[in-house]
């Protein structure tokens, strides 16, 4: 039985219900036992701020979302984290900017227990889920329209990107010829033959995938994907399914008429850009003076090991492609000169030119610190793009069409592609991280800047920076 897209909004309510009952639950069975409330007395109004915050933490780890993760231990640190962000959030508000006269200033055990609580039911009945909706998706198929060719392209960009299910593909343009049975191996059959599988309850689908064409859709296609669709089964081009699952841009779509389609305005629209920068300024000053002791610490480090320079510049393309100096923390022993050629340019896995000092900076991420200097000068912005070298820049530009169209904002100290792909060392990383800058300029919002923001936190404290 195919599912409608009711029921993944029935999952979310599920979820949000269940939080808001052991966020009222867990807060008031702890004020109970230590004594702060009378057994059997519940409050509500203490508990609404916090309670607020650890969903909106959850929500912006898509902890709502279904398609997400949740099995595995990126997911269950990530879920740690933001619960725990939201605890240290409450007990700012409740004794630093003093919300007093509640329960919960009575105790601060209350609140730090209670979040810790919340972090762990929260979690195993989400992996509850995760695990009953696996397997209910497992026992369905993406179905993609197209040819042999287009077909097998689909079936490993998904399969590279973590789908396992069965994906099946309708030849639509080869009806005239012999019928194509359906095979457990291939997975691939004429169109008329899947239709009729569906419509007999013998083949579930999860989705349909048709790759956008120059042509329209013929018209018995498209009464056949409108039933589809009121039954539940949603039909998606090929983009949208990219962006919809991974949350990326396709580049085969990419081309020099795609920058003026809809949706790029809003990241360069004035009061956004003017608010991005407002609290680009105020977060990077709050923050230079908050690691003052760290980067201090890390200054005297870099210049006691071996004598050089504790800073490293280059030259590095922003935003409307004009370039800047970019400033961090040096964590490599030849600092001076552009590298020869060749895999130089990148840093790799275990690097030998990196110092002890500079592996621990890069693993806490704290050589990228200084860079808020050049967010406070406007070089850059907090959420962004790779502010890449300059270097790179052109040979990207030459071998990559449309690179350019990152620079329509400012980079970033962090962003989408940096939290969702790792340190690319090839043109090929580059075109892959290249999609998920696009979806960021394209979708850019302030709550999916605080969502990179928290999950940049996690890489911080996991110690996956390189």
């Amino acid at each position: 039985m195919n599912r409608t897209p009711k029921q993944g909004f029935s999952v979310l309510l599920v979820l949000l219900l269940l939080d808001i009952l052991v966020i009222v639950g867990a807060f008031n069975a702890l004020q109970w036992l230590r004594g702060v409330l009378p057994l059997g007395v519940w409050v509500i109004e203490p508990i609404v701020v916090p309670g607020l915050l650890v969903i909106a933490a959850i929500y912006l780890i898509d902890g709502y979302r279904s398609r997400t993760e949740m099995m595995g231990a990126d997911y269950t640190s990530q879920h740690f984290v933001a619960v725990s962000l939201a605890g240290v959030a409450t007990l700012i508000l409740t004794f630093v900017f003093t919300l007093d006269d509640t329960t919960l200033a009575k105790s601060r055990g209350v609140i730090a227990l209670g979040f810790l609580g919340i972090a762990l039911i929260t979690l195993s009945y989400r992996r509850t889920v995760h695990r009953w909706k696996a397997h209910d998706r497992s026992e369905r198929s993406i179905l993609f329209l197209g040819d042999r060719a287009s077909c097998e392209n689909f079936r490993e960009v998904c399969h590279s990107n973590g789908v396992h299910q069965r994906i099946i593909c309708a030849i639509t343009g080869e009806l005239e010829e012999p019928a194509i049975q359906l095979s457990e191996d291939e997975s691939v059959g004429n169109y008329p033959e899947i239709m009729a599988a569906i419509r007999q309850g013998e083949l579930g689908v999860e989705a349909i995938v048709i790759r956008e064409s120059a042509h329209s859709i013929q018209e018995a296609l498209a009464n056949d994907l409108t039933e589809l669709y009121f039954r539940g089964v949603p039909t998606f081009t090929l983009e949208l399914f990219f962006e919809t699952y991974w949350r990326k841009i396709p580049l085969y779509r990419i081309n020099h008429t795609w920058l003026f389609q809809e949706g790029f305005e809003i990241a360069r629209t004035p009061v956004f850009e003017r608010t991005k920068r407002i609290v680009d300024v105020l977060l990077s000053v709050v923050g230079l003076a908050v690691a003052s002791p760290f980067l201090l610490a890390a200054a005297l480090s870099i210049k006691l090991s071996d004598g050089g320079p504790v800073l490293f510049r280059q030259t590095r393309i922003g935003r409307n492609r004009e370039p800047f100096t970019m400033i961090k923390f040096r964590t490599m022993r030849k600092p001076d000169g552009p590298p020869e050629a060749g895999d130089s340019r990148y840093t790799q896995e275990n690097d030998p030119r990196i110092t002890k000092i500079g592996a621990l900076l890069r693993k806490s991420r704290l050589d990228e610190v200084p860079q808020l200097w050049n967010v406070i000068k406007g070089d850059m912005s907090l959420i962004g793009p790779r502010a890449e070298w300059d270097q790179l820049v052109k040979d990207y530009e030459a071998e990559i069409p449309c690179y350019h169209f990152r620079h329509l904002v400012r980079p970033g100290v962090t962003g989408w592609a940096q939290i969702n792909y790792p340190y690319g060392a090839s043109v090929e990383d580059t075109l892959r991280k290249l999609e998920y800058d696009l979806y960021y300029i394209r979708h850019f919002s302030f709550v999916m800047d605080a969502a990179i923001v928290l999950r940049t936190i996690h890489l911080m404290l996991f110690g996956k920076g390189r």
